[in-house]
């Protein structure tokens, strides 16, 4: 059997290398690179959000699904779900896309964390955003159509420039499309072979709870292998002491970015441009160009998040799990991560501006804020007169999360 990684993952390098060959062979202004990169093919965590626009789309076809959806949150319309009990083109909708894409959550690394078969909240809850989708042009499928359309001109446009070369960047810019989406795919790969394992490690939690050895079978999560395998002792006392250890961890309120080698976290030093810009402004890293000015969302945890179409998303990080609300955001900011991290990388693909390693954002922006995200600059403006004078606006005390 070939080995899946070593064959995969050198395909998506091959195309961000015709994409620096192309910038060897012909002057590109500041973003025309970018925006090569917008709606690529073959990227399998698109392919997952359109998949669940669509199914948003097929719901709004029926007047008594969307009703449903939009009287109950969405952890009422999951225990509808598992009890069969939703109208059968919910039902037979979203049965049809955890078959296919359950076995992804978000922070989906820690086996320990449900997959969204196990719990549909999370998928339930970014359908609800995409059905306040009244705008065409804002829609899905429309922008990442239109994002298609962009790159392809753009292709045009630097092989006319290229002129005799042009021949060769029209060939290096369409296989940098073709195969640079792939990048997602090896990974993508390890998260089917992780709910596989998952599964098999819930097998086990359940023959442990069966034998009175641990007190629920979620409980399995938090042994070792080995003491999975163990065929008599009691685990609920180390299992006890491992939740308590969690939970005591997850009450941090910071979490140091980097650690020094004696264990004290680096003085945060300013940025050699941060001069450039006014007192007040937050300053990181530019990832996506572009600019917006709109209503920031403070969301620490996707599950249950409520994001209206057009809002800013400002997060501590992101991973795959996350992009489906990137679909209806206006534009990115980001406490973690460079201009080539997770959230940096589909923001530019998707065409929102983002800035990236903002620090303390999640703190030092509120939701309902009004903020301009500068993703050719790197920096983050907040106006908090203008929202709090906005009539009807949404004031800056609202919380995470909120409904």
């Amino acid at each position: 059997m070939t080995p899946v990684l070593p064959t995969v993952a050198p395909t998506a390098l091959v195309g961000f290398a015709m994409l620096a060959l192309t910038s060897k062979l012909v002057h590109a202004e500041p973003g025309e690179l970018q925006t090569l990169l917008r709606s690529l093919p073959n990227n399998v965590t698109t392919e997952m959000d359109l998949d669940l626009w669509h199914l948003a789309r097929t719901i709004r076809e029926d007047p008594d699904v969307v009703s449903a959806f939009q009287d109950d949150d969405a952890e009422e319309l999951a225990a509808r779900y598992r009890d069969g009990a939703l109208p059968e083109a919910a039902q037979h909708g979203i049965r049809a896309f955890l078959t296919q894409w359950g076995h992804r959550a978000v922070a989906e690394i820690d086996l320990g964390l449900p997959r969204w078969s196990d719990d549909p909240t999370y998928v339930i809850g970014v359908v609800r955003n995409y059905l306040r989708l009244d705008d065409e042009q804002a829609q899905p499928d429309a922008v990442f159509a239109r994002g298609a359309a962009e790159a392809e001109a753009m292709i045009d446009r630097l092989a006319r420039r290229a002129k005799g070369r042009g021949r060769l960047v029209r060939f290096a810019l369409h296989r940098t499309r073709t195969l640079a989406g792939l990048r997602e795919y090896p990974k993508y790969l390890a998260i089917t072979l992780f709910g596989a394992l998952r599964e098999r490690i819930a097998e086990r939690g359940a023959e442990l709870h069966a034998q009175g050895r641990i007190d629920a079978a979620q409980d399995v999560f938090f042994l070792d292998f080995e003491e999975m395998r163990a065929t008599h002792a009691d685990l609920s006392q180390r299992v006890a002491e491992r939740k308590a250890e969690y939970e005591r961890e997850m009450r941090r309120r910071h979490i140091p970015r980097v650690l020094l080698s004696d264990g004290t976290e680096p003085e945060a030093t300013q940025h050699a441009h941060a001069t450039l810009h006014a007192p007040g402004d937050l300053v990181g890293t530019a990832a996506s160009a572009g600019e917006i000015t709109g209503h920031a969302r403070v969301v620490t945890d996707p599950v249950g998040a409520h994001l209206e179409p057009g809002e800013i998303l400002v997060a501590p990080s992101t991973d795959p799990g996350w992009t489906p609300l990137f679909l209806t955001a206006g534009g990115l900011v980001m406490e973690m991560g460079g201009a080539n991290s997770h959230g940096a990388v589909v923001a530019r693909e998707y065409g929102i501006p983002a800035v990236v390693g903002v620090r303390d954002a999640v703190a030092r922006i509120q939701t309902g804020d009004v903020i301009t995200v500068d993703g050719s600059m790197g920096v983050v403006r907040t106006h908090r007169e203008e929202a709090a004078e906005e009539p009807g606006g949404r004031g800056a005390g609202m919380g995470d999360n909120c409904p």
